[in-house]
């Protein structure tokens, strides 16, 4: 038998592919255990903390401590969650899928275990103690934690913590649902953003180890049951296609909700350890009167597909606290995601609608089933930016062709219309204020959100005005350059001088009677993306970048450079795309 040189640059095929499915392996158990647990515990602090429905009922004959716990579980529950944000978090922020993502799409530094483990335990406690956010963005950032954790791994397989990544949310999204394949496409979809064999099957088999551990060991529920015959009118597609545009609307205004309230929060004057608090105190208050909006709204959610389980008006009402509710708490710091809540508010909608065309009885319709589903997707589909994976989470939870086939036509008009009112994603929009655009697609992404300091050059000869062309053109040649930056006294640069403005005339010409006067000029903030652009619309060959502060030269960088990083991206992200074991 050959012997395999661990000591090798690379591993033989056969080595990579038993290495890649054991990382699947392990990663899918280690994160499905991880992801159940999460679920238990806050589903625990729900029924101690009086929030779960049914303990609630059982204390239907003590009001006032019903109303004690629904206002100060909240409060309380909020300040301990800022309190951890603040002080564990280094970030000083909730951790989640956008972070998941720019991890990726950079190969960063992963965030510090410490803060990502109070991240996760901050989720928790937003969710154990009723506040209106989802907890499928905390698994999925759990998965990530537990991805970078073996990346670290001193195993030598390309881009090995991407794959590591893709296949901890692939195993959490899994558990999530009970849909492997979704979990699957989800992590190539929304965090990898391309397809390549070399991560379809690890990401594949860790999504196949969470279902089993999640559905066939632990047996765990459904998201949803609903018995469906079919649709029975063809006409009905026209009004899915409506409900889709109607979601797209719904989940536009959702995202843009939170990001406002966010603004508004960082405004507001509240210390940020305290808004958290602030938030649980409404949420309270309004639970008071609707205690379906605490918590991720289990019961309502399964109730929505049953005709007739919510008058017309209630849905309503609750549609319209749910919302606030949530926008409230995602934007004040409660940790946790923004997908659950819409899940919700989405189906809760598409049950109105149904209800709606009950109600007039103008024309036939399929029941409530069809339209809550649709709606579901619609209003999710623009918040995450997976059509795909939200269209197979409908089909492994139904095992319905019809149903699957209704929602497909409102997810499409629902991801047209919101694509261009909003953006890809809620995830993309936050990254974008971040510097991290991938609406300009990953390459120009990439260049734009790395600083043109990273390829600065700091050793550089320095010329002077009174420096003469004959000196000049030799030292440029010496070090193989055809151009360089000159400096008055104070180190500020002054000019732009290149070997073409020195031939032809004497050796004892003074630089500053042939030099380009200085019009192009960097800073530590001007990006890789932005630098290329400004090369591309000059004729300069190189660039001084300077301190933003005191204008004093930093170092140079030639147009060269610029180039090289830029193909060197774009090399990177092809072998991504197109890599095989």
């Amino acid at each position: 038998m050959k012997r395999i040189n661990i000591k090798a640059d690379l591993y033989s095929v056969p080595t990579t592919i038993l290495l890649l499915a054991i990382v699947g392996v392990g990663i899918g158990v280690v994160v499905s255990l991880l992801a159940i647990a999460f679920y238990e515990a806050f589903l625990w602090l729900n029924k101690e903390f009086l929030i779960d429905p049914h303990e609630r009922i059982q204390l239907a004959n003590n009001p006032l401590l019903l109303s004690l716990a629904t206002v100060g579980v909240p409060a309380v529950g909020g300040l301990l969650v800022g309190f951890i944000i603040y002080y564990f978090v280094s970030a000083r922020r909730p951790l989640g899928p956008p972070d998941t993502i720019l991890l990726v799409q950079t190969r960063g530094t992963p965030q510090p275990f410490g803060s990502s483990v109070a991240s996760t335990f901050a989720a928790v406690l937003s969710l154990g103690c009723g506040a209106s956010v989802g907890h499928y963005g905390p698994l999925v950032y759990l998965g990530t934690l537990i991805g970078s954790l073996v990346s670290s791994l001193k195993l030598k397989i390309p881009n090995l913590q991407a794959i590591c990544i893709a296949s901890g949310v692939a195993a959490a999204i899994s558990v999530a649902f009970n849909a492997p394949i979704a979990g699957m496409v989800f992590a190539h979809e929304v965090i990898l953003r391309h397809f390549s064999v070399k991560a379809f099957a690890p990401t594949t088999v860790a999504a196949a180890i969470g279902f089993i551990i999640a559905n066939v060991i632990f047996d765990r529920p459904p998201l949803f049951l609903v018995v469906f015959e079919g649709v029975q009118y063809s006409y009905e597609f026209v009004l899915f296609a409506v409900i889709g545009i109607l979601g797209a609307l719904l989940a536009v205004g959702y995202a843009k909700g939170i990001l406002l309230c966010q603004s508004y929060a960082s405004r507001s004057g509240i210390p940020e350890v305290f808004r958290p608090m602030v938030a649980g105190l409404i949420l309270g208050v309004v639970a008071l009167q609707f205690p379906e909006v605490l918590g991720v709204g289990r019961e309502s959610l399964r109730f929505a597909t049953i005709g007739g389980a919510f008058e017309l008006g209630e849905l309503t009402i609750l549609i319209i606290a749910k919302i606030f509710v949530t926008i409230l708490c995602l934007g004040f710091g409660f940790a946790g995601g923004v997908f659950g809540p819409i899940l919700l508010i989405g189906i809760l909608c598409g049950a109105l609608f149904g209800g709606i065309l009950d109600q007039l009885q103008i024309f036939g319709h399929s029941g409530v089933v069809p339209y809550a589903i649709c709606g579901m997707m619609a209003a999710a589909t623009p918040v995450i930016g997976a059509p795909l994976a939200m269209i197979l989470i409908v089909f492994e939870l139904t095992r319905n062709y019809d149903l699957t086939t209704a929602a497909m036509v409102a997810v499409v008009f629902s991801n047209l219309l919101a694509s261009r009112m909003f953006g890809r994603s809620l995830f993309d929009v936050r990254l974008a204020f971040r510097g991290f655009d991938l609406s300009l697609g990953r390459v120009n992404a990439l260049i734009s959100y790395g600083s043109v300091t990273e390829i600065m050059r700091t050793e550089y000869p320095i010329f002077s005005t009174r420096d003469k062309i004959g000196k000049v053109a030799y030292q440029l040649a010496h070090i193989g350059r055809t151009a360089g930056v000159v400096v008055d006294a104070n180190e500020r640069p002054v000019g732009v001088v290149h070997v073409r403005d020195c031939t032809g005339r004497p050796p004892t010409t003074l630089l500053k009677d042939v030099m380009n006067p200085e019009t192009m000029r960097f800073s530590q903030d001007t990006n890789v993306g932005q630098a290329l652009e400004a090369f591309r619309q000059s004729d300069y060959e190189v660039a001084p970048i300077v301190s933003a502060k005191t204008q004093k030269l930093l170092g140079i960088v030639y147009e060269s450079d610029v180039i090289s990083k830029y193909r060197e991206i774009a090399d990177r992200i092809r072998q991504e795309e197109h890599d095989s074991i």
